[in-house]
């Protein structure tokens, strides 16, 4: 315990270092693309500029917001950058940080690159499992992302509601904060193998398919097609309403809490569930 609170002392006035930079406005900062693969590749080179960590930070393309005083360069991503900090990562720093880097990169969070950079400053360095050292900050902010996304995939995955189409196509729309479709597609390709379904993403306007008995694959693309399809078929809406009218039944009116509903089923997942249509 000594140990880890001295190296906590010692993380916050690093961090501390960091925050009046970035205040002061005089740094390099290096854009990437939204993905796994910008920020990592961001990380490559923020790291080989050795400029110094305190001197370089990372932040996604699109912010709108310029920094007075600084340097911006623009991320060039390849594969070979990519594969270089993934290794490191796994080599380094075990299996458990490479996978919270990725679902942090999966976050809604504007600040996501620069919070992954910060984190793998100490995950490369004491080359132990850094992911229990939550009183050092830049530790902290990476498992507190990756607990919010994480919790949604696995708030969706129980809430998720799949319709059927003429065809035989399970669909199942979704309106998440994070991107986290792709952390829900192991569930049903395990569950529903035999299936060709879709989970879609209507705000991001992406979706995963699989194809029955084998992979599925992330995509770009407008269901609007599909909902369409769904509308036209009559057994579909039979379904549905007989849902609706199990939920109806198996509730005890007497007993309705719509405090303890929202806790346990917030609103904002409502509006892609059947019972709730």
């Amino acid at each position: 315990m000594p140990v880890f609170a001295g190296m906590g002392q010692h993380a916050a006035r690093r961090e501390t270092v960091y925050a009046r930079r970035k205040e002061e406005r005089n740094m390099t900062i290096f854009v990437c693309r939204d993905s796994l693969e910008g920020i990592l590749c961001g990380v490559y080179d923020a790291w080989m500029s050795r400029l110094g960590h305190a001197n370089v930070a990372l932040e996604l393309e699109d912010r709108g917001n310029l920094q007075m005083f600084s340097q911006y360069r623009q991320v060039e991503e390849t594969r070979e950058k990519t594969d270089k900090v993934v290794d490191a990562i796994r080599t380094k720093a075990g299996q458990e940080a490479y996978e919270m880097v990725f679902r942090v990169s999966l976050s809604r969070e504007e600040e996501k690159a620069d919070r992954i950079y910060r984190f793998l400053i100490y995950a490369l360095n004491l080359k132990r499992d850094v992911t229990d050292l939550l009183q050092i900050p830049a530790v902290y902010e990476v498992f507190r992302i990756n607990r919010n996304v994480g919790n949604e995939a696995h708030l969706l995955i129980e809430f998720a509601r799949f319709s059927r189409t003429r065809e035989g196509l399970l669909v199942c729309t979704v309106g998440p904060k994070n991107d986290v479709i792709i952390l829900m597609a192991p569930h049903f390709a395990d569950r529903l193998l035999g299936e060709n379904w879709i989970i879609y993403d209507e705000g991001r306007q992406k979706a995963i398919v699989h194809k029955a008995d084998e992979g599925w694959m992330v995509v770009r693309m407008d269901l609007t097609q599909w909902k369409e399809r769904l509308s036209d078929s009559t057994d579909q809406k039979e379904f549905e309403e007989l849902w609706k009218a199990f939920h109806d039944t198996i509730a005890i009116k007497e007993r309705t809490n719509y405090v303890c509903q929202r806790g346990h089923l917030p609103l904002r997942f409502r509006p892609y569930m059947t019972e709730f249509q």
